[in-house]
């Protein structure tokens, strides 16, 4: 496992267009998915330890961003040939286990994952309402173990690009484990 941090934000880059299979069983794309005041886009998987120690805060604070406007999806990019537990029907799976309160899809091709720069799973991109990346960083101060009452760190940055289109000037990288890329054979 390579542990990685992602770039910080690049303030104002544009989200990308996706058309990706739910474990719904429709396809999420950027529109659809998008709220009033923005989006929040994870890259996230199951086998992941830092993604398994935040993933009920991850479900708290989606909660109650989506009470603000905030919608948000999480993409699944990793490789499943060397990781089982990040299947399709392991997502299916996942999803049902934890009540997943947004969509969870699976960017096959890993394209996504490449066109958003994305390099870690947990790797947050919040976005305002005219879907210019406004953060890019941690959840909170835990990495793969839970820190007590850490501060919110992407709760209270997409509260703030909710109720003002621009995120925090100083942000914190998140950290977890690199995406697990198909071999280029």
């Amino acid at each position: 496992m390579v542990s990685l941090q992602p770039p910080l934000c690049d303030f104002g880059w544009k989200a990308r267009p996706f058309d990706l299979l739910g474990v719904d069983g429709k396809r999420h794309t950027l529109e659809s998915a998008r709220g009033k005041n923005g989006l929040l886009v994870m890259f996230i998987c199951n086998h992941c330890p830092y993604v398994k120690s935040i993933r009920e805060r991850i479900i708290r604070d989606v909660r109650e961003l989506q009470q603000h406007g905030i919608n948000s999806i999480a993409v699944m990019s990793n490789d499943p040939a060397d990781y089982a537990e990040d299947s399709f029907e392991n997502m299916e799976l996942t999803a049902r286990q934890y009540a997943y309160p947004f969509p969870y899809v699976w960017d096959e091709t890993q394209q996504i994952a490449k066109d958003y720069g994305a390099v870690c799973t947990p790797d947050f991109f919040g976005f305002n309402a005219d879907m210019e990346l406004q953060y890019r960083g941690r959840l909170d101060a835990s990495r793969k173990e839970a820190a007590p009452d850490a501060p919110r760190d992407l709760f209270n940055a997409m509260l703030q690009v909710a109720q003002t289109a621009q995120g925090p000037r100083e942000q914190l990288a998140s950290m977890g484990c690199s995406i697990k890329w198909k071999d280029k054979a």
